[in-house]
């Protein structure tokens, strides 16, 4: 019975997992199709010279990257400062501190 439990949470936890990342992928994909249809407007409105030079033309991309790379890493990455392992160490060690000074 609690084989059978701990196998759902493993497959609750995956699924969760699945459903993060796929939702990173989507962001990734609308950020790029947003940011190319810009650029192409651009273009094709005539101001494509003055794009390389104008920061207008990036601030979309720049801004929006940023909360990309953000989702990215709290997606795959980023979570060892502050994750979940980091929780389970911290707690461990202040446990084993607290046992020691029981003993002391």
């Amino acid at each position: 019975m609690e084989n059978n439990n701990l196998e759902n949470q493993k497959y609750i936890r995956a699924q969760k997992r699945v459903k993060a990342i796929k939702g990173f992928y989507v962001h990734l994909f609308v950020y790029l199709g947003v940011n190319a249809f810009l650029i192409l407007a651009r273009v094709i409105s005539g101001e494509g010279v003055g794009l390389l030079l104008d920061w207008s033309s990036y601030g979309t991309m720049f801004f929006w990257g940023i909360g990309l790379v953000f989702h990215a890493f709290g997606v795959f990455g980023m979570d060892f400062i502050l994750g979940k392992n980091w929780e389970d160490r911290k707690i461990k060690e202040l446990m084993d501190k607290d046992k020691k000074d029981l003993w002391e």
